[in-house]
């Protein structure tokens, strides 16, 4: 695998990045030990004027401050106060673009994977959902401000390709909030992967 380099994730479209993310793999060396997934499910959030970013209005805070950077930075928060959501910083240095990975199909590591989320189950509750995502791949806010070229956190391209027609587009996942800006197309999908979140997708 090759990870992406840094000219990937520098381009001024986020939901070109959202898009182009799917089917790349995330990896995470903590400690030693390698776990990995394939990205299956990603939201883009278009900065300063995206109701549904944390960055909406040009609001700069200690936590979003590593949205400002230059794309290839990891950005990891604390949602609810209880899961961590892994998101790619994208974009130039002072444009607050970053894509949410909300899924991903595990590929190594799984065994780890179910004792980070300490749970025997199916393997979908180690990938569904940006909670399951980090906590599977032992992601925290630790994390956040690394850059993707780290050989203990990336993002490679292993040759896998999904085809535009697997390509699925609709409104993002909990962002009602957002008023219009929840209805952008910014959620993107592989169709009929049964590591999607949310509720059943077309086969």
């Amino acid at each position: 695998m090759n990870k992406l380099p840094y000219d990937f994730y520098c381009r001024n479209s986020v939901t070109l990045i959202a898009r182009e993310l799917l089917g790349k793999v995330l990896v995470t060396q903590l400690d030693g030990v390698l776990t990995s997934g394939r990205i299956v499910e990603t939201e883009a959030y278009n900065g300063i004027v995206d109701k549904a970013s944390h960055a909406w209005n040009d609001r700069r805070t200690n936590r979003t401050e590593v949205m400002y950077k230059e794309g290839g930075h990891a950005y990891v928060y604390l949602c609810y106060g209880i899961h961590y959501l892994f998101n790619v910083v994208t974009n130039k240095p002072g444009i607050p673009n970053a894509v949410l990975v909300r899924a991903i199909e595990p590929l190594e590591g799984i065994t780890l994977m179910q004792q980070r989320k300490k749970s025997s189950g199916p393997l979908k509750s180690l990938g569904a959902g940006p909670g399951n995502v980090a906590r599977s791949l032992g992601l925290t806010t630790l994390h956040s401000g690394l850059t993707l070229f780290e050989d203990s956190l990336y993002i490679a391209d292993d040759g896998f390709r999904v085809k535009r027609s697997e390509i699925v587009a609709g409104p993002r996942i909990g962002v009602d909030y957002a008023g219009e800006d929840a209805l952008l197309p910014y959620r993107f999908f592989i169709k009929g992967n049964p590591f999607v979140s949310g509720k059943k997708q077309p086969a």
